[in-house]
This record gives structure tokens, C-alpha cells and sequence, in this order.
């Protein structure tokens, strides 16, 4: 059964709706405490006021394959982002703000028709600054008959305040570990303090459901998913994310480490990152992984550099 079904029936998810929605009058959502009223359609780093945009929602099949499985991850892509990654490469939405303002009816019928289509989950993608909006929708989309697993697909600098409001309602958790440094934080991501506030983020995902459990068919049921982009010039400090990793959160950690970064965006301002990552670079970060005891690994074929 799914985490947030219990919660509904005991009335728990109504509270955890009331709750969160006052994160939004003197906004605390994420960590960065912007303190406008969303609600009166002040906006803060996010850009976003008590309103809901969706870029895009669908089957998605280029997820991680325990997601994906035969009938796809059922993706909804929320704009803008509490991050100003300059690398983005889904910028247009993250930071341009492409999208459409829909209701939390609207909401909770995209989370139903991603059901029906036959989706194994409901994948939330870049939902840090929205969870009271999507808690919203969750409700009414379970009154309805919403039984999926719900993704939390994030960039990894959330509030304990708000993950502790998810507890009992996000099934799998999908965060970034973008950085080590807090340098490279600031000048790429706008945010000096993600390396704190990311693996004391990861901590608490992974206290709430664990290490990722997958069904006989593949499927994610539950758990802690890492996703690890791998940087040019090791700017991710892919050796400190891997060393925390095996050491505070779990050996059995599944980590995606990913090898597709590219320039775009504002990218090419930034000569170290003006080149796409290198099959060495990418190799050596698996390795780093394996060699520190993580086993779990989910990447791509070197070969997949070259495109």
C-alpha cells in the first residue's frame, strides 16, 4: 500500500495539507526562508506565488529504469526552481518560467490520468517550492482513487521542516547531490549552504524510507534514489558525495551517477564548464563509487559520452 493511503483515512493527510499551507503566508517552504506571503501573491527566489505552474505532464521512459519499467514514470514537471543552476538544461522552465498556471482540480486530474495510462508512480519533478500546492492536489486526486507511489524528483535543497510534513506520504525519494563544495555551490547554484543543507536533506529522506526496495518486476515500491550529475574538473566533488553516502546514509544507497552533462544555459559564461563531461572524468567517478563500498550503481555506458 502506499505511503500517503493510511494518512488519508486517519484524516492525518488533512492536517499535513493545513499545515504546510502555512509555510506559505510568510514563506519557510525551502531553505531559503524567503519570508514573502505567497499566498497574497508575493514572490520570492522561486518566482512563484500561491499558484501552481506545470510545464509538462506524461509517461516518461527516460528515468531511472526501476521507475520506468514497461509503462513509464508518470512525470509532472512544475516550473521555475529555488535554484539558479547556470548548467540547467531544462532552463526554459526552471528559469525562464515556461508553463501554465493550473488548479489543484487540474493538478489532481493529471496525477489521476497518469494513473489510468498506466504509469508505475506519480513523479514530481522539481516540487520543492510547491509541496503545499501538490499536498492539495494529492488530497483530492486520493479521494478519487489515486493508489501510486509518489517520487519526490528534487535538486536536493529541501527543508527538514517541510520533508518532515512528507513523512508518510512520499514513497520514493529522488534527490540531487549536486555539490561538495560551498564555492561551487554559490557560483553555479546561487546557494552557498547546499552541501549542508542537501546531505542533512538526504539524512532525513532516508530515515523516513529507507534504502530503495524493488518488486519482483523491477519496479520501485519504496526508498532512497541519488541521483549524482558528474561535472567537468570535478567540480561536483563527487569523492566527498560517495564518502557521505557510504558513511552516513547507507552502503546500499542507489546512485545514479550520471554522465550527461553538456553546456547550456549560461554555461559557456564559465570556461570549466564550457565542455561536456569526459568519459575518463565519468569513469573515475564510478570507480570512486565502487571503491568506497557503494554497489548500487546506475549509469550509463561510457559510450553514451560520445553522443
Amino acid at each position: 500500500m502506499t505511503a500517503y493511503l493510511s494518512l488519508y483515512r486517519s484524516g492525518e493527510l488533512r492536517d499535513r495539507v493545513e499545515a504546510a499551507r502555512s509555510l506559505l503566508r510568510n514563506c519557510r517552504v525551502c531553505p531559503r526562508h524567503c519570508g514573502v506571503d505567497r499566498l497574497n501573491g508575493e514572490l520570492g527566489k522561486c518566482r512563484t506565488p500561491g499558484e501552481i505552474m506545470v510545464s509538462s505532464h506524461g509517461p516518461h521512459f527516460g528515468e531511472e529504469a526501476p521507475l520506468v519499467g514497461r509503462n513509464g514514470s508518470g512525470t509532472i514537471f512544475f516550473t521555475n526552481c529555488n535554484l539558479r543552476c547556470v548548467f540547467c538544461q531544462n532552463y526554459s522552465i526552471s528559469q525562464l518560467g515556461e508553463g501554465d498556471k493550473v488548479s489543484k482540480e487540474e493538478l489532481a486530474y493529471m496525477m489521476l490520468s497518469l494513473q489510468n495510462k498506466g504509469c508505475h508512480n506519480i513523479n514530481l519533478v522539481s516540487p520543492t517550492h510547491v509541496v503545499p500546492q501538490i499536498l492539495e492536489a494529492l488530497e483530492m486526486a486520493v479521494k478519487s482513487g489515486l493508489q501510486l507511489p509518489l517520487v519526490y524528483n528534487s535538486g536536493g535543497y529541501d527543508s527538514i521542516e517541510t520533508l518532515k510534513l512528507l513523512d508518510g506520504i512520499v514513497d520514493i525519494y529522488m534527490p540531487d547531490m549536486k555539490y561538495s563544495d560551498e564555492k561551487n555551490a554559490e557560483k553555479l547554484s546561487g546557494v552557498e549552504d547546499y552541501p549542508s543543507i542537501n546531505r542533512a536533506a538526504v539524512k532525513e529522506m532516508h530515515r523516513q524510507v529507507g534504502d530503495l526496495q524493488i518488486n519482483e518486476d523491477g519496479i520501485a515500491q519504496r526508498g532512497l534514489l541519488v541521483r549524482h550529475l558528474v561535472l567537468p574538473h570535478g567540480l561536483a566533488g563527487t569523492r566527498e558525495v560517495v564518502n557521505f553516502l557510504v558513511n552516513e546514509v547507507s552502503p546500499d544507497t542507489y546512485v545514479n551517477i550520471m554522465a550527461q552533462y553538456h553546456p547550456c544555459h549560461k554555461a559557456f559564461q564559465f570556461p570549466s564548464l564550457s565542455r561536456r563531461t569526459s568519459a575518463g572524468e565519468f569513469q573515475e567517478a564510478v570507480t570512486l563509487a565502487r571503491q568506497v563500498g557503494l554497489c548500487r550503481l546506475d549509469e550509463p555506458h561510457p559510450l553514451l559520452l560520445r553522443l
